[in-house]
């Protein structure tokens, strides 16, 4: 009976700590039996892609307003009929998260309420209620809404956000929280000033809620989850990361996103010895790293990174970190070092001597180096040297150009954004109290209170203490489980 009870407690402090939590989840998502596969299947269809627009270009003699090169864009934008076939977006991606299908083959639903006023019982048309629900559901937004969250928005599996012909702008408390879940697509969404939240009960499906401790304050927060899809989203300003991707995540795709005014962009694994994330992989492909931005474009632990086709257009201390071994493998991105002479080097291999670092593969194919950039790459075979920059061809530029020109919340600094508009509601007659507002990027520049500390620091540490004592006493059970 003692031994019972020491189980029971222990299940009751652990929702007070995703990390206990954690430790104990033995189902980790599977990841690609062949990256390098999956790595040559994104130069292909990029390959294919600027094929198509060249031929057209040279028969046609004209611009096309759908083949851009990006295939991304292509293979749903030249759908003249987009706005009556939005699902077809959810066959689009590509890389590691080509697989997410998001809520495709689920009923549209419409948020035609932008209030977030009660995390345990939303109302039905809000956002928070549609994230929760256990069948697909592909979410569309009728207006411009401004979305301000008292408590992170706790996603189900199955579930698209789809901000097209909208702009929509998500900011406040946790922002997006994606758990121990599995095909999710987020497209065309404002992210920005996400603070620290919690200390709350947070409803996560319609039969359970539970308590929430103090969050980081990501924009996305991606936590032992498959097949997820970020796309055409513009983040800025939060607290802790823009992206975070941890314990055991994989199957991930971070596409045509615009990320600025930021210091820790994105991190991808939870630790250099946390052995799970050793199977994540993430393609990061078409984005664009603009403005005020300091590190971790990403920051990798463990893993394999496809960073392929990104401009990254300023960075304050360096663009792509890592530790513990991660796999880097940098293929037809443009760099572009600070006037800053101390900070020209792309990489950085944090807290780790040059004698450990220099077996890891960290590989740079078809970059462009611009004012006096450098990639450090290493690995088995391959020589020690500075890829220095050298004149940067006008062909190559203008691919990175036309790949990235997009990238971001589409609408936003004269991309057309104006089709596809919803006009009516089915989930009730209610309205988002910001339907008639335009919300501008220059939104993106305001500031915003952030969330106080935790209120009470000793108490959490206690919790996380009596948790990993009680390990003594469940640990030996396991045979009788």
């Amino acid at each position: 009976m003692l031994s019972r009870n020491y189980i029971v407690i222990f299940f009751l402090l652990s929702s007070f700590s995703p990390l206990a939590i954690a430790t104990f989840n033995l189902t980790f998502p599977t990841p690609h039996p062949n990256p390098d596969e999956v790595v040559q299947d994104v130069q292909r269809r990029v390959n294919a892609s600027i094929s198509r627009r060249q031929t057209l270009q040279i028969s046609r003699k004209d611009e096309s307003t759908c083949l851009t090169g990006n295939p991304i864009d292509d293979c749903w934008k030249c759908d003249p009929d987009w706005p009556n076939n939005r699902q077809r977006l959810a066959d689009c991606a590509i890389g590691f998260g080509q697989y997410a299908l998001g809520g495709k083959g689920g009923e549209y639903y419409i948020v035609t309420d932008s209030s977030d006023d009660d995390a345990v019982t939303p109302k039905p048309g809000t956002l928070r209620y549609a994230v929760i629900q256990t069948e697909p559901l592909w979410i569309v937004f009728p207006s411009n809404m401004l979305i301000k969250l008292k408590q992170e928005l706790i996603f189900n599996s199955y579930k698209t956000l789809d901000g097209r012909g909208a702009n929509v702008h998500i900011t406040g408390g946790g922002c997006i929280t994606l758990q121990y879940i599995n095909n999710v697509i987020i497209h065309n969404i404002h992210i920005h000033h996400c603070v620290q939240s919690g200390e709350a009960n947070v409803r996560s499906s319609p039969t359970h809620y539970g308590w929430r401790t103090e969050s980081d304050g990501d924009g996305i927060s991606i936590f032992g989850s498959k097949d997820i899809w970020i796309d055409h989203c513009s983040l800025s300003h939060c607290k802790d990361g823009l992206i975070d991707a941890v314990m055991g995540s994989t199957g991930i795709t971070i596409s045509n996103n615009f990320f600025s005014h930021h210091n820790e962009v994105m991190l991808l694994g939870h630790s250099d010895d946390y052995k799970p994330d050793s199977g994540m992989q993430v393609t990061i492909a078409f984005n664009h790293f603009g403005e005020k931005l300091v590190q971790r474009m990403p920051r990798c632990r463990r893993g394999y990174i496809h960073v392929v086709n990104n401009d990254f257009t300023q960075w304050e201390m360096y663009a792509i970190g890592g530790s513990g071994n991660p796999t880097i493998n940098s293929q037809g991105n443009r760099y572009t070092a600070p006037t800053n002479h101390n900070a020209k080097e792309v990489t950085k291999r944090v807290d780790t001597a040059e004698g450990d670092w220099k077996d890891w593969n960290w590989r740079s194919e078809g970059d462009i180096m611009v004012n006096g950039a450098f990639f450090v790459v290493s690995g088995e075979g391959v020589e020690f040297k500075y890829e220095k920059a050298y004149s940067v061809e006008p062909k190559s530029s203008a691919l990175i150009d036309q790949l990235t020109m997009h990238s971001g919340v589409l609408g936003v600094g004269g991309r057309d954004n104006s089709l596809g508009k919803w006009s009516s509601g089915v989930n009730g007659a209610g309205s988002g109290d910001d339907d008639d507002d335009d919300y501008s990027d220059e939104m993106s520049g305001s500031k915003m209170p952030l969330s106080p500390p935790f209120s009470n620091p000793a108490l959490f540490s206690l919790f996380i203490a009596i948790s990993s004592c009680l390990l003594l006493y469940i640990i030996p059970l396991s045979p009788m489980l």
